[in-house]
């Protein structure tokens, strides 16, 4: 077998001491069994708690498990990127801390890879998704639906249903020429990726994922206001060519 690493898998973290142990078990669990070389890449964003440590101390017992040890809190989209351009992987994918998305779903992205598209993400949005554990009636609506809607309607990105899912993956190729041209660090990182995407060509395919909430998500509706001016933050960027550099 090559050396050369064919899937990178990127967590990033902050604040995660109590869950991200688990979910890293549970990754290298199921890469293990695989016939193809790997990393697990945690990203700690600054966190105020153990994360950090908490890495630190799975490194001998877990194989191939990297950590990036940010001091300072810079935001998801900062560490999601630092991440995946840190990686060596043929194919790079990047996964919530709180393994709301099981490693496993990646055998639905293969297909997808196979078939040319440049970027699979997951969706909670579209025929064959489930979730296992719903998130509350006013969180979904106000928090999910509306606000995907909102980005659809603002970036551009009509027919993508699920811009915030935290399980999506990019070909190598695809994350190197994408990442570095973002420039959101905080939750709207997603559709940002996606719009810089359309916009050079790629293609995306959306796979539906079995979803589990996590009620002790991080995503607060002031987050989601911050996401909404992100987001327009977005559009004026496509409107000036920013995106283009």
């Amino acid at each position: 077998m090559s050396n050369k690493i064919y899937l990178s898998v990127i967590i990033p973290a902050y604040n995660e001491e109590k869950r991200l142990p688990k979910t890293i078990e549970e990754v290298s669990k199921y890469l293990k069994s695989q016939d193809y070389n790997y990393e697990i890449i945690v990203v700690n964003d600054g966190s105020k708690d153990n994360t950090a440590q908490a890495v630190r101390s799975l490194i001998q017992s877990v194989p191939n498990l990297k950590l990036l040890d940010n001091k300072e809190n810079h935001g998801k989209g900062f560490v999601t990127r630092q991440g995946m351009l840190e990686a060596k992987g043929e194919y790079r994918v990047f996964t919530d801390a709180d393994n709301s998305t099981s490693i496993d779903h990646v055998e639905k992205m293969w297909p997808q890879f196979e078939a040319g598209y440049d970027i699979v993400i997951g969706s909670r949005d579209i025929k064959g998704a489930v979730i296992a554990v719903p998130q509350p009636w006013l969180r979904r609506m106000v928090l999910g639906n509306s606000f995907n809607l909102l980005v659809q309607l603002i970036c551009g990105l009509w027919g993508i249903w699920d811009t915030q899912c935290g399980f999506k993956g990019m070909t190598g190729r695809a994350a190197e020429d994408i990442l570095p041209r973002c420039k959101i660090e905080k939750f709207a990182f997603d559709p940002e990726i996606l719009v810089i995407a359309r916009r050079l060509g790629y293609k995306i395919k959306e796979i539906p994922i079995t979803w589990i909430n996590d009620p002790n998500s991080t995503v607060k509706f002031n987050s989601m206001v911050k996401m909404g001016f992100d987001s327009i933050k977005i559009r004026l960027n496509l409107i000036k060519g920013i995106y283009n550099a």
